[in-house]
């Protein structure tokens, strides 16, 4: 296997985990994790989906809408706003729809931990679209970092249906390989992929630790 062939498998498998990864399906992971290894997997399998499907809808669906509009007036270059001039407004309408979820999530009367996850994912897009101002940090990795933290509060307190240290060594490893191929990619240096990965951690497990 020749140089460039390795580099195109590569470029390959990172764009792979760019997209799986995305940032925003990371609040509809975290959703399905809630509702499947926490003591929530008790709740009626058909009420379980639909508020998945709900909180995928606002979280990565109308999102999506949005930068599909942004992109057909040109004003962000593409789906995966590569440039960090063009995050902000994307990013702040991403947070509202986060909030919105966290406000569905409650009027559901869902655990308060479980909201707060949601509101945390907020305030952790928010708080990127201002540090975006000036310094490209890693939407995907603060993504990871919120599924991270998620993973630890639900173990951490008592919440698990099942044991999840296994689960969470598998988070820290495949943000691991996200942060490399976001690294491979181009897009971040590695200071912006830690720090990335530190704001979704923080963001996330501080909200759920002291108001959940």
């Amino acid at each position: 296997m020749n140089r460039y062939t390795v580099n195109k498998f590569i470029a390959g498998l990172a764009n792979f985990l760019s997209t799986a990864l995305s940032p925003l399906l990371m609040p509809t992971y975290g959703v399905f994790l809630a509702l499947w290894v926490s003591i929530l997997c008790l709740l009626p399998y058909g009420r379980r989906v639909v508020i998945l499907l709900v909180c995928m809808g606002i979280t990565c669906i109308l999102p999506l809408i949005f930068l599909s509009v942004l992109r057909h007036f040109k004003l962000v270059k593409d789906l995966h706003v590569n440039v960090r001039e063009q995050r902000f407004v994307p990013y702040v309408f991403t947070s509202v729809c986060y909030a919105v979820a966290a406000y569905y999530l409650y009027y559901c009367h869902a655990p308060q931990w479980f909201t707060m996850f949601m509101v945390g994912a907020a305030i952790t897009i928010l708080v990127i679209a201002l540090i975006n101002l000036k310094w490209k940090i890693s939407a995907h990795m603060a993504g990871i970092g919120g599924i991270i933290a998620l993973i630890y509060q639900i173990h951490v307190q008592g919440l698990s249906a099942f044991e999840l240290l296994w689960m969470l060594c598998f988070a820290i490893i495949v943000a691991g390989f996200l942060g490399s191929a976001r690294l491979a990619l181009r897009r971040h240096d590695t200071w912006q992929v830690l720090a990335g990965a530190v704001v979704g951690f923080l963001c996330v497990s501080m909200t759920m630790r002291l108001f959940g």
